[in-house]
């Protein structure tokens, strides 16, 4: 296996793309495009890689502003979960409410994913995990190959998604966290959508909120 995991933080946020790439096969995937789309695919290009699938954790506008262009540029379909189509259709809106920019509308998506689905790019399989609770159709992808998930907004270093945005719900993101992310093992590397990367084990250990969560929920 020869998979390279490239990170990219971009946007006015500070959003974390990812563009996961085979040396051999020169197939690659990109996770949650969040601007500068020809930035994005020249990177890849460099690499030599081409890009065969768009995918995206959820659809707040900083994961998937540079979708539309991405798309233009490598022909790549895009994947999101059925539940945030309402959040893509209402991008701009949002963008001009929070931002003060004007952005076009994002294109709809080719394919949608769902719990339990397996998306295969060559020697890529990433595993969908439906995680809730940040947006109503987030999702992670689990690359197992390499023992790490890319889990948007859901958890991150000593933090975890906020819940006061809408579609969002604290118990169902707490869930989220410790049914289906916890679940994977300490060593599992947790590639989020904002900030640095940390493991399942040092959130499992310190991060205050799982830390409250569980003590107020044992069975959990």
């Amino acid at each position: 296996m020869s998979l390279t995991i490239y990170k990219m933080t971009l946007g006015p946020v500070s959003t974390n793309c990812y563009i996961v790439g085979d040396d051999a096969t020169g197939d690659a995937v990109v996770i949650d495009p969040a601007d500068r789309a020809e930035l994005i695919h020249h990177t890849a290009q460099e690499a030599g890689w081409t890009i065969r699938e768009i995918l995206v954790t959820h659809a707040h506008f900083d994961h998937v502003m540079a979708v539309d262009d991405l798309k233009a540029l490598t022909g790549a379909p895009f994947r999101l979960h059925q539940l945030d189509l309402p959040l893509l259709h209402n991008m701009p809106r949002y963008v001009q409410m929070w931002m003060g920019m004007d952005v076009p509308p994002a294109g709809e998506p080719d394919r949608f994913v769902q719990e339990g689905d397996t998306i295969t790019v060559g020697p890529i399989t990433l595993d969908v995990l439906f995680t809730p609770g940040h947006a109503p159709g987030h999702v992670s992808y689990v690359l197992r190959s390499e023992q790490a998930v890319f889990c948007g907004d859901v958890l991150f270093r000593d933090a975890v998604g906020r819940t006061d945005l809408p579609g969002s719900d604290a118990d169902t993101l707490m869930e989220s966290i410790t049914r289906k992310l916890l679940p994977l093992g300490d060593d599992f590397a947790v590639l989020p959508g904002h900030g640095a990367n940390t493991t399942i084990g040092e959130e499992r250990a310190s991060n205050p909120f799982i830390l409250d969560y569980l003590r107020r929920h044992p069975t959990s």
